[in-house]
């Protein structure tokens, strides 16, 4: 029996030209619109080729096939996430906890729209989820969590902070990926973002409350 060959992911060129970038985003645009409209059991180099007004050729310069083409809009995806995530922990102007609410819905928001495309990557998954870009995105935003931790608990030993954010990341991209699986309205987005982030927080408030001494929360009463 031959062995499937896993699908290449990774782009066949660059594009180092205006007018080639203006190609690829308009292949990546169409690509993005026959995933919503038309969902990944029909996505094919063929329909993102006549939704983008390009030839099967031209898309097949920079993208080898509807894997690669997928990976890059989840490469893209990833980006995003990372950059979100860092925006909304890094804000010291709002409250952690508030900052980690604000974080459960964005995430949660961020799995239900980007759900046929982690799907439609399932073949790839085992290449896509070791890739370069993977690896950054997750590096980034862990510091940022990492960062947010100390802030949030500020009296908690580095041991229950990794275990904190080892609980948070664990449950939040399972339950994230779970609730996602389903098509979902925006009331169900919200509601149920608002019920993981009660549970984060409420444990992010027991962790605080056990690291403080008896001292520390009398000056923090009478402050």
């Amino acid at each position: 029996m031959t062995e499937r060959r896993p699908p290449q992911i990774s782009s066949r060129k660059q594009p180092r030209q205006a007018r080639s970038n203006d190609l690829v985003a308009a292949i990546l645009e169409a690509a993005a619109q026959v995933l919503k409209q038309e969902g990944a059991p029909r996505f094919t180099t063929a329909r993102v080729a006549e939704r983008a007004g390009v030839s099967v050729g031209s898309l097949y310069q920079y993208f080898p096939n509807k894997a690669a083409i997928l990976f890059r809009l989840q490469q893209e995806e990833w980006q995003q996430t990372a950059g979100m995530m860092r925006g909304i922990l890094q804000d010291s102007a709002t409250p952690p906890l508030q900052r980690l609410r604000r974080l459960v819905h964005a995430f949660i928001l961020s799995e239900c729209e980007e759900a046929q495309t982690r799907g439609a990557l399932s073949d790839a998954a085992p290449l896509y989820r070791d890739a370069p870009e993977a690896q950054q995105a997750r590096g980034d935003a862990d510091a940022a969590m990492e960062a947010f931790m100390v802030e949030a608990l500020p009296h908690a030993p580095h041991s229950t902070r990794a275990m904190a954010i080892s609980l948070i990341d664990t449950t939040l991209g399972a339950t994230g990926r779970e609730f996602s699986s389903t098509p979902r309205s925006a009331g169900e987005i919200h509601t149920y973002a608002e019920a993981v982030a009660d549970m984060f927080c409420a444990y992010l408030q027991h962790l605080g409350a056990s690291a403080t001494t008896p001292g520390q929360r009398r000056r923090r009463q009478s402050a």
